[in-house]
């Protein structure tokens, strides 16, 4: 492999053995199927599995067998994401504008410039409004020639069935924790044990394992999360961790997004022909008026990112102390904890475990309907509360 190769186009699907045979099946065929869509849990892969398959598509190996070899020139720009034939739309809003849906079907109709395929990657096609999605049915029922459409979402339910109908599924599954660490240890050059513990934290999530071992501040937020249950003692304990949940994620989402949206501001004046402190003429504003709803909408959506990021921390603490009092003797998500588990499992009873985990769950769903989190967290919180103050009657002195 020359210096400037990058893995094979499969190599990164960590756990995907099915998934992997199907798709390199397919790139050995003259004409595959149009339409795909891949789903699957967060974590397990399934834009990496819709761009290595891009990448084998386009691939100019003579061998069919060979194709995605990670060396040729459409392998290498495929992975850098600079293919001219290959692109891909990702959106941190909400939902995808239909404007956006509407670029990428006038995009379609042009023939490839350099590879065999036109190829569109939509992530998170779940985003997709109703209107947006009847938009992108047009083109998937009357495909131009040479173009492919790949899908990305959760699970089939979460796409119009107009939709998934006329699409060849690829389902993901979650991959162990050992593949998801060996990928670490094999791609990354990290270290096994910090790779596997950061699998195992993880849950198996290949992106945030990644992010986890290689960035300390992240692993540092998340024994935060982790230990929350553990310092609730009163009410007053339930109703300040709450609010210092709210906070650190709110800030953390601030932090991250400053530079960024400065530097896009920053950019956009430039596109416009101005300074960065020179004011912007009024017929110009609806330019900066629309990049600050964008960014505004982001921002938002990274909250919520974060903040359900933490809940799924959350039920995997739970469902360790569940696995503990139920003496399973499975693997815990939170090894490290195990000792300090062991005692709060002992003071816990199961069927109030089962509860804290439906709160987790109840939290999820009401930050997800635009409930205020502090109040969502407050009800969260509440359910930590030790067994004996849950337990004690109305009056009763602890």
């Amino acid at each position: 492999m020359s210096a400037t190769a990058v893995a094979p186009a499969w190599a990164e699907l960590a756990g995907q053995e099915a998934a992997v045979g199907q798709l390199s099946r397919a790139a050995t065929m003259d004409s595959p199927t149009h339409a795909w869509l891949f789903t699957g849990p967060p974590g397990s892969g399934r834009s990496n599995a819709a761009r290595a398959f891009a990448q084998a598509l386009q691939c100019e190996v003579t061998d069919p067998a060979q194709r995605g070899c990670g060396q040729c020139h459409a392998c290498l720009t495929v992975h850098a994401g600079t293919h001219a034939d290959v692109k891909v739309m990702a959106t941190e809003n909400v939902t995808y504008k239909i404007d956006e849906i509407r670029e990428l079907i006038s995009l379609a109709q042009d023939r490839p410039s350099s590879g065999r395929w036109r190829i569109f990657i939509i992530e998170d096609a779940d985003r997709m409004t109703e209107r947006a999605t009847n938009v992108l049915l047009k083109a998937i029922e009357e495909p131009p020639a040479r173009t492919i459409w790949m899908l990305c979402a959760p699970s089939p339910a979460d796409v119009l069935v107009t939709i998934r109908s006329r699409c060849r599924p690829v389902g993901l599954r979650i991959p162990s924790v050992q593949s998801v660490a060996d990928l670490l240890v094999d791609r990354d050059g990290l270290d096994p044990a910090l790779a596997l513990f950061a699998a195992r934290a993880s849950q198996s999530h290949v992106g945030m394992a990644r992010r986890l071992a290689r960035d300390e501040g992240a692993r540092q937020r998340r024994e935060a999360v982790v230990h929350l249950p553990l310092r609730i003692q009163a009410t007053s304990d339930a109703v300040a961790l709450a609010k210092e949940l709210v906070e650190v994620t709110q800030e953390e989402a601030k932090s991250s997004a400053e530079v960024r949206n400065a530097e896009e501001k920053a950019g956009l004046l430039r596109a416009l022909g101005l300074g960065e402190d020179e004011k912007v003429p009024p017929k110009l504003r609806h330019h900066v008026k629309r990049l600050e709803d964008s960014q505004t909408a982001r921002n938002k959506r990274s909250v919520h990112d974060t903040l359900d990021r933490a809940m799924i921390d959350l039920t995997g603490l739970f469902r360790d102390v569940l696995a503990l009092q139920l003496g399973t003797g499975a693997e815990l998500v939170n090894e490290h904890l195990r000792d300090d588990l062991g005692s709060y499992a002992h003071g816990a009873t199961a069927e109030r475990t089962v509860a804290r985990i439906d709160a987790v769950a109840t939290a999820r769903r009401r930050l997800s309907g635009n409930v205020p989190p502090l109040l969502a967290l407050e009800a969260m919180m509440m359910s930590f509360l030790p067994d004996r103050i849950l337990d004690r009657r109305p009056g009763e002195q602890v």
